[in-house]
């Protein structure tokens, strides 16, 4: 088995970066409560393993916040999400950030299993709050592929310390 590099996204990601986000996402912006954000211009942390990109996670620094935007693991079981959170965790601790954030839907079953095994706890449930982002990106679906209606927000935080 190969061993996973983490490294911090260059111009050379962008058009792959781009990609990504029309096949993931529907389009080059995120938008999560009312918010929108492009990718391509966040900060971000590539996994590769024998030259090729198998992830990418995409954050903002807020201090004491650093929420994650996106995270895709292209071939999941590897453990390229968790390494990237891992990178993630280190930029956020060495930039004066306490608490890791990030908000998922609620048919995301993979990632409500990762993310709580990670650490995260649940902060809340927006109910029904991805009907207004729907308004700002149509593009996101009303329902996903495993037929759950795709309806509402679960933020998760976990602390970090030093």
């Amino acid at each position: 088995m190969s061993s996973i590099l983490i490294r911090e996204k260059t111009v050379r990601d962008h058009a792959w970066i781009t990609t990504l986000m029309l096949e993931s996402w529907g389009s080059e912006q995120v938008v999560v409560l009312k918010r929108i954000f492009h990718p391509l211009q966040l900060p971000a942390f590539v996994a590769t393993s024998n030259d090729e990109r198998i992830g990418l996670i995409t954050f903002r620094l807020d201090p004491p916040v650093c929420e994650i935007i996106t995270l895709n693991s292209l071939q999941p079981g590897l453990g390229a999400g968790r390494l990237l959170m891992d990178e993630v965790r280190k930029t956020a601790l060495a930039n004066d950030c306490t608490v890791l954030q990030l908000y998922t839907t609620n048919d995301n079953l993979d990632a409500l299993r990762f993310y709580q095994k990670y650490g995260f706890q649940l902060e809340r449930l927006i109910k029904g709050g991805v009907a207004a982002d729907r308004e700002i990106k149509p593009e996101i679906p009303l329902s996903a592929d495993n037929g759950i209606p795709i309806r509402d927000y679960l933020e998760f935080t976990m602390r970090i310390n030093p």
